[in-house]
């Protein structure tokens, strides 16, 4: 018998300009504060790339062409107590147009050295994806998270290519 899951789909877009990375500084309010990459959810009927396209351009006001994302990899969060995957196709951008937002409504936009960027204040996921972002290749994480102990029962890490 199979077991009916619910799957979400998410994006995350790093925008790199030349040794700089762009970052999100996300308040407490907003869930998941510090800083990371902009990204979020996939709308249905979009394709990933669209959903990625569409979150960069909302939250920073960049504009980037489907075609200019290099996909990077995937994450992935498995809750079994909910039968719940949460998925989050990652891409970096190096061509883009546009100006960054005045008022960004995820948080403050900063332009951040890429060798400088590990020693903000982020979240502790988003801390161990972000050099994969900038090595060869693409990454595949896999997590499955106790609900109930809020902690991972099993972590994997796999670079591919």
């Amino acid at each position: 018998m199979s077991v009916r899951n619910e799957c979400g789909l998410y994006t995350m877009c790093i925008v790199q300009d030349k040794d700089k990375v762009l970052l999100i500084n996300r308040p407490d309010k907003l869930g998941f504060p510090g800083y990371l990459g902009p990204g979020g959810k996939v709308d249905f009927p979009e394709s990933m790339t669209e959903g990625a396209v569409r979150e960069l351009r909302e939250e920073t006001g960049l504009i980037v062409k489907p075609e200019d994302l290099i996909f990077k990899g995937i994450d992935e969060y498995i809750i079994p107590k909910t039968n719940y995957r949460y998925m989050v196709f990652n891409y970096l951008v190096k061509e883009y147009k546009g100006e960054l937002l005045s008022n960004p409504p995820e948080g403050e936009l900063l332009w951040v050295n890429i060798n400088d960027a590990l020693e903000l204040p982020m979240q502790p996921w988003f801390k161990r994806r972000l050099p994969l972002f900038f090595e060869k290749g693409t990454f595949e994480i896999s997590v499955v998270w106790d609900e109930d102990s809020k902690s991972s029962i099993e972590d994997k890490l796999r670079l591919l290519g």
